[in-house]
C-alpha cells in the first residue's frame, strides 16, 4: 500500500500526518511519500508553521528563505514523524495547484490513499473543510482521508 500525506507547512497537516499513525497498520504499509505543493500563483505560495533545520538554520544566519526550501523543510518535519515506523518515506516537492498537483501525484505513483488536513489554510472558521480538500476529495483516483483538527473539550 503506498500513502501519500499532504503537506501545505501547517499545524493541522502535521497533525493529519499523526492521526494516520493513530490508526493505520504500519506493516500493510509499504510506502509514504510526504508531498508539498508551492503555489507560484498564489499571493504566499508556501508557509511553513512547522519549524524544522532550515528555518532554525535561517534564523541563525539571518539568511532568507525561499518558498521551495520552506516546503523541503515542512516535508522534513513531517517525515520525521514516521521515521522508525516501518514504511519507507519519500518526499515529494510540486509546483502548481495544490488539489490538482496531489491528484496526479496520486495517479502517478499509483496511491491507495491520500492522508491532508482540513482546512490548514482556510480563510475562516467558516470555510471548515477547505477548498484543496474538497477538490482532492472530488477529484482523487483513490481513497482520501480528511482529517479535522479535533476539539479541546472544555471543563
Amino acid at each position: 500500500m503506498h500513502v501519500i500525506v499532504a503537506t501545505d507547512g501547517s499545524r493541522q497537516s502535521l497533525a493529519a500526518a499523526k492521526e494516520l499513525k493513530r490508526f493505520a497498520d504500519p506493516t500493510r504499509i509499504d510506502d509514504i511519500t510526504v508531498v508539498a505543493v508551492v503555489s507560484p500563483l498564489a499571493a504566499v505560495s508556501f508557509s511553513n508553521d512547522l519549524g524544522g533545520p532550515l528555518r532554525e538554520k535561517a534564523k541563525v544566519e539571518g539568511s532568507p528563505l525561499n518558498f521551495r526550501q520552506e516546503a523541503q523543510d515542512a516535508t522534513t518535519v513531517v517525515m520525521e514523524e514516521f521515521k522508525g515506523w516501518g514504511p519507507k518515506v519519500h518526499r515529494r516537492i510540486r509546483s502548481g495547484s495544490s488539489a490538482s498537483e496531489i491528484t496526479k501525484l496520486a495517479a502517478e505513483l499509483p496511491a491507495d490513499l491520500i492522508v491532508l488536513a482540513a482546512g490548514g489554510r482556510g480563510l475562516s472558521e467558516t470555510i471548515l473543510l477547505g477548498s484543496t480538500a474538497t477538490r482532492v476529495q472530488h477529484s482523487a483516483p483513490c481513497p482520501v482521508l480528511v482529517a479535522r483538527p479535533r476539539r479541546v473539550k472544555k471543563a
